[in-house]
C-alpha cells in the first residue's frame, strides 16, 4: 500500500510519547502564555497592529509574487533600510521566514568546494541550511571557537562558520568576539543566527553581534526574524551590500518564494520604530524555540 510506512512511523511515535498535536487557542484566554516568542509583548501593541492594518490596506493581504517579478514594495524596501540602520550594517534582505533567511544564507555562501563549520547546537534551520548546501559539512564542538580554528585549518579554499548567538535549546550565549577571531585567522566567513537576540542584547536591543562590536563588519553576516521581538512575522539576512546583492541572485529561497505579506511587514517596521531605553544586557535570556 502506498504510504504504508506512515502508518508504522505513526504506530512507532505513539508507542514513544512522541506523537504531536495542534491544539488551536482562542483569540482571548485566561492562560499566561510562557512558551511564546513574543519576547516584548509587541504581537499586541497598537502602534504595532495598526502598522500591520495600514499596509494591508494600502498594499492589499497577499504577497503577490516573489520579489524578483511582482513582489517587491516600497514597504519593504523601507523596513529593510531601516533595519540595516538599526542593526548598523550595511544592507538587509527580508525573507518570508527566518528559516528561509537561513537556508539562503548558508546556501548561497556555500558553494562546491567550500568548507561550512557547523556548531553542534545550532538550530534546525541552519542545520537544514548545511544539508543543501553544495559545500561540505563539519560540526564542531559546541560553542567552541578552538574546534572551529582546527577545522578552518584543515581547508584550502573558501569556508564559513554558522552558528546560533543565542541557542534555542539551552539559552546559552556564543562566543561571538573569539568565534570572529577563529575564521578571520583562515580567511574565512562567519554567518550568525541572532533570532534569539535582536531586540533583547545590545544597546537597544540592537541583537548580540553589536554587543560584540561585529556589527557591519566585512565578514560577518547575520540572519534575524521578525516573528520574536518585534511581534511580526518574517525573517532578515543582514551584511555587506555585496553579500545582500548576492543572495538577491543566488539564494533560491529569496528567488524563487515570495516576500512577507504586507501585513507582516507593516507590523514589523512599527515595532522596530517603537521607542526603546537604551540598556546594554550583559546576558541573554533563557529561551525556547
Amino acid at each position: 500500500m502506498a504510504f504504508g510506512w506512515i502508518d508504522e512511523q505513526a504506530e512507532l511515535r505513539r508507542r514513544a510519547g512522541l506523537v504531536r498535536t495542534l491544539r488551536p487557542r482562542p483569540a482571548e484566554s485566561p492562560l499566561l502564555d510562557l512558551a511564546s516568542n513574543d519576547y516584548l509583548g509587541l504581537a499586541r501593541h497598537p502602534e504595532v497592529t495598526e502598522g500591520a492594518a495600514a499596509a494591508a490596506r494600502t498594499w492589499g493581504g497577499g504577497a503577490t509574487g516573489s520579489r524578483l517579478v511582482t513582489g517587491t514594495t516600497e514597504l519593504h524596501g523601507e523596513l529593510e533600510r531601516e533595519l540595516a540602520d538599526f542593526c548598523g550594517v550595511e544592507a538587509a534582505l527580508v525573507f518570508s521566514s527566518g528559516y528561509a533567511a537561513n537556508l539562503a544564507a548558508v546556501t548561497a555562501l556555500a558553494p562546491h568546494g567550500s568548507l561550512i563549520v557547523s556548531d553542534a547546537g545550532n538550530h534546525a534551520s541552519l542545520i537544514d541550511g548545511c544539508r543543501l548546501a553544495r559545500g561540505t559539512t563539519q560540526v564542531v564542538a559546541h560553542a567552541d571557537p578552538d574546534a572551529v580554528r582546527k577545522a578552518l585549518g584543515t581547508h584550502d579554499g573558501p569556508a564559513v562558520a554558522v552558528s546560533d548567538t543565542v541557542f534555542s535549546v539551552d539559552g546559552d550565549a556564543a562566543p561571538l568576539a573569539a568565534l570572529a577571531a577563529a575564521c578571520r585567522a583562515h580567511g574565512a566567513g562567519l554567518v550568525v543566527d541572532d533570532a534569539h537576540g535582536l531586540g533583547v542584547l545590545g544597546d537597544g536591543g540592537r541583537g548580540a553581534p553589536y554587543a560584540a562590536g561585529l556589527a557591519g563588519a566585512e565578514d560577518v553576516v547575520v540572519t534575524v526574524t521578525l516573528s520574536k521581538s518585534l511581534g511580526s512575522q518574517g525573517g532578515a539576512v543582514l551584511g555587506p551590500a555585496r553579500v545582500i546583492d548576492h543572495l538577491v541572485n543566488a539564494a533560491r529561497t529569496f528567488i524563487f518564494d515570495p516576500r512577507p505579506a504586507p501585513a507582516a511587514a507593516g507590523a514589523a517596521l512599527a515595532a522596530l520604530r517603537l521607542p526603546v531605553p537604551s540598556t546594554h544586557l550583559t546576558r541573554p535570556p533563557i529561551t525556547a524555540s
